[in-house]
Formats: C-alpha cells, sequence, structure tokens
C-alpha cells in the first residue's frame, strides 16, 4: 500500500501561452496512448487529493495583457487549476435563457467527495516501453479500441471537467483499453469503477454513459490523434470514444494513491493543446452546444 501521508505543495500553474501559429508544432515530440501530453513540465506542483480547507494563490494575465493574481480555489473533493475570477452573478451562462441545444444538469464541485485507495500502477514504464506493448497487442487482436468519459461539475458558475494527472507529467480523462469483443458502454462502465470507485459496495455510484461526444483516430503507433481516419491510412492503430458522463447530484470519488484528481475550467483548456493535449484541448468545443443547468 503506498503511503496515505498528504501533500502540501502549491497546485499546477497553467503553461505558457504559445505564440506558434500552428498548435501542432507546439505539441511534445511523444504522446501517450490517450493523446495526452507527455512531457512533463518542470514547474509543475501536484497537491495531494486528500488534501482540503487550503487556498493558494495562481497567476493569471488580465485582459490588459499584464499578470495579476487569481485565486485557486481548493476543495476535498478535487483540485482546481487556475482560472479567472468568475462569479456566479457576472456568468452569462446564469442570465441567458438558451432555447436550442441539449441540456445538462451541472451540480457543485463541493458536492462530491474524495477519498484514496491502492495505486493503480501504469503498465509501460516509459513511452518507449508503451510504444513496443501497443505493437505486440496489435499483431495480436488488431486495433485498440479504447474509449474515455468527460465528467463535468461546476465552480464559480464555470463548468469544470475532471481529468487524472499522472506522475505531475500529463493528464488524461478517466476510460482505457477496451477488451476483445466488448462494447463501448460497457467497458467504460468498467474503467470508470476500476478508476473511480470506492471499495465500499454501498457507497459506489451508478454510472451512466451519456452522448458520443467524438471520435478520434491514431494512424500509426506514435503518432497523434486526429478527428478524423486519414484518407491514405487504410490500417488506424486505434479508434477512442470519448462520452459524456453525467454525473449524480452528490458521489464520492476513490483515487488511486498515484493518480491526483484535477477540475479543470474550460476556459483554461480551449486552444491549449500544449499542456492537455489535441483530445482534451477540444472539449469546449465540443461541450459548447449544451445548456448547461448550474443547480
Amino acid at each position: 500500500a503506498d503511503d496515505d501521508k498528504d501533500s502540501d505543495m502549491p497546485p499546477l500553474e497553467a503553461a505558457p501561452e504559445s505564440t506558434n501559429t500552428n498548435p501542432q508544432e507546439d505539441l511534445p515530440t511523444s504522446t501517450d496512448a490517450n493523446g495526452s501530453n507527455t512531457e512533463a513540465n518542470e514547474d509543475a506542483k501536484a497537491v495531494s487529493s486528500g488534501d482540503s480547507g487550503t487556498k493558494d494563490e495562481g497567476k493569471a494575465k488580465g485582459e490588459d495583457g499584464k499578470v495579476s493574481e487569481a485565486n485557486v480555489v481548493e476543495f476535498p473533493s478535487a483540485i482546481l487549476t487556475r482560472h479567472s475570477k468568475l462569479t456566479t452573478a457576472a456568468n452569462p451562462l446564469t442570465d441567458l435563457v438558451f432555447r436550442s441545444g441539449p441540456t445538462m444538469d451541472l451540480y457543485p464541485l463541493k458536492n462530491y467527495d474524495l477519498t484514496k485507495k491502492l495505486p493503480q500502477p501504469e503498465k509501460s514504464k516509459s513511452h518507449e516501453d508503451r510504444i513496443m506493448r501497443f505493437m505486440r497487442n496489435y499483431d495480436k487482436v488488431g486495433r485498440r479500441e479504447s474509449v474515455e468519459g468527460v465528467l463535468l461539475a461546476h465552480c464559480h458558475g464555470h463548468p469544470h471537467v475532471l481529468l487524472l494527472e499522472i506522475n505531475q507529467a500529463f493528464y488524461k480523462l478517466p476510460g482505457g483499453r477496451l477488451r476483445q469483443d466488448e462494447d463501448g458502454i460497457s467497458g467504460l462502465k468498467r474503467k470508470l469503477k476500476k478508476r473511480l470507485n470506492p471499495v465500499e459496495e454501498n457507497l459506489q455510484p451508478h454510472w451512466e454513459v451519456g452522448d458520443l461526444l467524438s471520435v478520434w483516430w491514431r494512424p500509426d503507433f506514435d503518432s497523434l490523434h486526429y478527428p478524423y481516419c486519414p484518407p491514405h491510412i487504410s490500417k488506424p492503430k486505434e479508434r477512442k470514444r470519448i462520452y459524456l458522463i453525467p454525473l449524480p447530484e452528490k458521489c464520492l470519488f476513490a483515487i488511486p494513491s498515484n493518480f491526483v484528481l484535477r477540475a479543470v475550467p474550460l476556459l483554461d483548456l480551449y486552444n491549449n493543446m500544449n499542456r492537455y493535449g489535441p483530445i482534451i484541448a477540444h472539449l469546449p468545443h465540443l461541450l459548447s452546444r449544451y445548456n448547461f443547468t448550474l443547480n
């Protein structure tokens, strides 16, 4: 069992903004099988998922381009990254009535409690090991099928996405590879239970899988995911499906001790491929058609 002592380090700061007009050129030279950034940010600091009752300050750029201080709020249920100062009263989401698009209920981040469980180590210790394992599995069963879920809550009147941070190095959505002949819905529920469910059966949330948000393709073993299969690729190596997961009003998450759960505002994900990878950075686009009811 891993040591359960909590860390008291400050939360991550936002990645530097890129001046490159081509976002793909800003990506690290390697990505993991989930399309997430595997290059560790040397300045990244993580707070243990069990911390509570502390507040740290991060830096954000104001409208005048100067750096100003912005509060970073930490809840017992998750960790917030740097975000702009938002208030419910000033948020247009609470003032406008939308007349088209699907509606989804979001609940406050403080409704979700957090505990720890035994670590779930990554099967591959390096990017090279991950690629070799990927190739061996492809030779055995063919194209890799994987699924991931988008979990949302709100804080300061703004939607936040729950992400898993691994080794202070990269972020991923909860999910993973499907078993052979396993359907996507059942496989995603299995992965959510493995990653987020408490051990006690009476405390385990009942997972529902919502809309299919996007489908991504990996043309080769060591390449980016694309939201389409390139026409010259006849045998893509992976298909990844991203689903929306509606959360219950309240529940308990149990996070493996080698992971950190972070709640990241949509405004921090937008066009931030250098930090989060292409799949996560495109979530604001995919979610923009939804009308969120902030309960």
